[in-house]
């Protein structure tokens, strides 16, 4: 790269047109959403961990899903918060692809594992006799581990597509993080087949993983409301909504981001790093607390911890 590029740091705009005023006010919603964040994460797969009786599989993917969110919160909000606190708002050549493999390694594996979750809920639910005779801890964790790799795979590959290409001219990206299209646009050759190669990339990762989500969603609706009565049906209905709003919030607006800059759709900038940072940030917060935090297993534990620590 250092043969090709004369560009050895690039700079991290986030909102283009956003006010010097508003400054403060961003970098206090970035603080609250990463403390919120880290805390419920960080209590999620520290419980997990911690309790032998939480070792199933479907807190096997919440740990894993919370792992997830936990580093690409950490590897991205930090710089967000020295950029508006200290004035730092470079990062080197090295620490961009660093970054950049982590933002996309991690994304992928967020919607594999979201995925997962889905089809422990499907079988849980439509095949309940046949439960333990499909899903084990052992599934889980290889399953994970599988995603894990996979996830690194395609992180590493989009990182190379954005590294091989010459950045000689204007070194300022137009996000908070960096991601493969606000950089590759900068780099002083083609880059619309890196571009493309990582949109179709992109669509397999998350199209293949939504379509079984809202396939088995649309199953297990279908189970409960043919096998419950009214109260359990209402209380089902309104688990799976909440649910699929965290769905929705991952996958919609990364869609929609995906395939407008794609096709150059979206001329406001502003408005493209607000979509991005609404799926990137905004569902890591809100999952540990809809997939996990609300069980009664996970709160009725927590109870017992906070009741040792006020009598010790």
């Amino acid at each position: 790269m250092e043969n090709k590029s004369t560009v050895t740091e690039f700079v991290l705009v986030g909102f283009p047109g956003l006010p010097p005023t508003f400054h403060n006010l961003v970098s206090l919603v970035v603080f609250v959403i990463y403390n919120i964040s880290l805390y419920a994460n960080g209590i999620v797969v520290v419980v997990i961990m911690a309790k032998h009786h939480l070792h199933k599989p479907m807190y096997v993917t919440v740990a894993n899903l919370a792992l997830s969110d936990l580093l690409l919160d950490t590897m991205t909000l930090p710089k967000i918060l020295a950029k508006y606190w200290f004035g730092d708002h470079t990062i080197s050549l090295h620490a961009c692809f660093l970054q950049m493999f982590f933002v996309h390694s991690l994304a992928s594996l967020d919607s594999f594992i979201i995925m997962l979750m889905a089809f422990d809920r499907y079988v849980a639910i439509c095949k309940p006799l046949r439960y333990f005779s499909i899903i084990s801890n052992g599934l889980m964790v290889n399953l994970c581990c599988t995603f894990w790799f996979m996830a690194a795979v395609i992180g590493m590959s989009i990182t190379v597509m954005g590294a091989v290409l010459p950045y000689c001219g204007p070194n300022k990206i137009k996000n908070y993080f960096c991601g493969l299209t606000p950089v590759a646009v900068l780099a002083c050759a083609e880059s619309a087949p890196a571009r493309r190669n990582g949109f179709t990339i992109a669509m397999f990762v998350h199209l293949v993983p939504l379509s079984f989500i809202i396939f088995s969603y649309i199953m297990i609706i279908r189970t409960i409301r043919s096998t419950t009565g009214s109260d359990g049906w209402h209380k089902a209905f309104y688990t799976c909504t909440t649910h699929l709003f965290v769905v929705g919030m991952y996958y919609v607006p990364r869609l929609m981001v995906y395939i407008y800059n794609q096709f150059q759709l979206i001329p406001n900038a502003d408005l493209n790093v607000l979509l991005i940072c609404l799926y990137s940030f905004v569902p890591h917060f809100t999952s540990p607390i809809i997939f996990c935090l609300r069980t009664e297993e996970i709160k009725q534990t927590l109870a017992k911890v906070f009741k040792r620590k006020n009598k010790s």
